[in-house]
């Protein structure tokens, strides 16, 4: 007999018939006459009750099947005589086939706390709440792909070891097989990179956008959706060291283009998650809800579901940023000076406060706000004509602020050299990049989202480091 997964057990209408399933065990329960066992497979969020006969078994077999063990059972489905589940096995052959101390078992049948589970990363996929996360986060690399597939677009790979600093910013991870122990210098006493495996200083990439746009000019609508590295030392709810990006790159896009292009795409992963992750999005729900019952109603967050269809409901309100520095600078959170980051006025880099003041409660709608100061902006955005702003795009969302970030890029050649210098990005190592502006160069524009920013929208978590398996941070690299 082949296993069903317990997702498709739970579906099945055919009482009566036989099912193999395979699973760990949540909970067990009983008396002298018969066995409870939740079982849980992985593939729902539900468990699938499993009714053993303790004549039939014995107490010796059944004390195995306790908390964390798996097992493989054979039985009948039939509709259950108990609440809370439609449908309940009853076994006729159980199988132990991983015993677990429970002396020893972390996951114990009770309520653990997040960072708790965050140092048994090994173990917390078995959990309810990771579980679920992991089910939406698959969700969303698919429909990821698949809206990009259906719009043409050609999915391109680039390189995690890199010699560009797309950002500029230097925070970077260096790759080097140089012995530490007995570096090789120049005359000059500086490292001598041709001696290491490259011949010249390498890094963990910040962002695949340079290279996708590369791509972008042969392929026309390319995206990327890869790992990426940040050296950054912040411990916040919000970082990771480690994380995965994905960057669509598309010529002939102006900004326009671009911002109609990330309203569509957030609106569909969106809706997938509505439509394909119900069960676990409600598990969700109802764990915020229980998190927070104890805040102020002014405190607590949107409810899940709600916030959700918030973003699906609502055309997102454009703005420049200008526009929104005097809402902001007249708001009363800033008069009454209840914003950690006061605004003063016009060069404001925008904090995760203002952007949800502005989404929750000026506009109540998603915003995009747009043409920044071009000091506060990376080299690449494209200038407008007064030449102090740039054609910059940031998709704000309720709870999280910012979620994407874009731009029209600068692709005329001699604008791009002297923004480059007036930055310090080194014009000769970037000849590369600098020859698609001179080879028949085209408008273009592209956007990076942060998948796991995507992720503590959609579960409605409050820590990034909850919902990537293995969460890299500073100080942190373990399993």
């Amino acid at each position: 007999m082949r296993r069903t997964k317990i997702v498709e057990v739970l579906k099945s209408e055919e009482t009566g018939k036989e099912f193999l399933v395979k699973g760990w065990v949540r909970t067990r329960r009983g008396n002298k006459q018969v066995s409870f066992i939740a079982m849980n497979d992985g593939s729902t969020i539900h468990n699938l009750q499993i009714v053993a006969d303790v004549e039939l078994f014995g107490e010796e077999l059944l004390r195995r099947a306790n908390t964390g063990a798996s097992l493989a059972v054979v039985g009948e489905l039939n509709q259950s005589q108990g609440t809370g589940q439609n449908v309940e096995l009853l076994a006729k052959k159980i199988e132990v086939i991983g015993d677990c101390d429970v002396n020893e078992y972390p996951l114990q049948p009770k309520k653990h706390s997040l960072e708790f589970l965050r140092e048994k990363a090994h173990l917390r996929f078995r959990t309810n709440t990771f579980s679920a996360i992991a089910r939406v986060r698959h969700a969303m690399i698919f429909a990821v792909h698949s809206f990009f597939s259906l719009k043409g677009f050609v999915n391109i790979h680039t390189p995690i070891i890199t010699s560009s600093d797309a950002e500029g910013a230097g925070e970077m991870f260096q790759v080097t097989t140089l012995n530490l122990d007995n570096i090789p210098k120049n005359d000059d006493g500086a490292i001598d990179f041709s001696k290491d495996f490259f011949g010249r200083p390498t890094n963990l990439t910040v962002s695949g956008q340079l290279e996708g746009e590369l791509a972008a000019m042969g392929l026309a609508d390319i995206y990327t959706f890869g790992p990426t590295f940040r050296a950054e030392n912040s411990n916040t709810t919000r970082h990771l060291a480690e994380f995965w990006m994905i960057e669509p790159e598309m010529a002939f896009y102006d900004l326009n283009d671009n911002m109609d292009l990330a309203e569509e795409f957030l609106k569909y992963l969106i809706r997938y998650a509505l439509d394909n992750c119900a069960d676990d999005l409600n598990f969700l729900s109802n764990r915020l809800k229980e998190e927070e019952k104890n805040k102020k109603a002014d405190e607590k967050s949107m409810e899940l579901i709600e916030k959700l269809k918030f973003v699906l409901e609502d055309d997102f309100v454009r703005l420049t940023y200008t526009e929104a520095i005097e809402i902001l600078r007249n708001s009363k959170p800033n008069k009454k000076g209840q914003f950690k980051y006061p605004i003063e006025g016009y060069g404001a880099d925008l904090q995760s406060e203002h952007e949800r003041y502005l989404v929750e409660r000026h506009f109540k709608k998603p915003v995009i706000l747009t043409d920044y100061p071009k000091e506060i902006k990376a080299f690449y955005m494209k200038l407008n004509e007064e030449n102090k702003t740039v054609r910059a795009m940031d998709v704000l969302f309720p709870q999280i602020g910012e979620i994407i970030g874009g731009s029209q890029r600068e692709e005329n050649y001699d604008k791009l050299v002297a923004r480059m210098e007036e930055m310090d990005i080194p014009v000769e190592e970037m000849w590369w990049y600098l020859e698609t502006r001179k080879f028949g160069t085209v408008p273009h524009s592209g956007f990076g989202l942060g998948f796991e920013r995507l992720m503590l929208f959609v579960t409605g978590m409050g820590n990034i480091r909850d919902v990537i398996p293995f969460p890299r941070t500073p100080k942190n690299a373990e399993f």
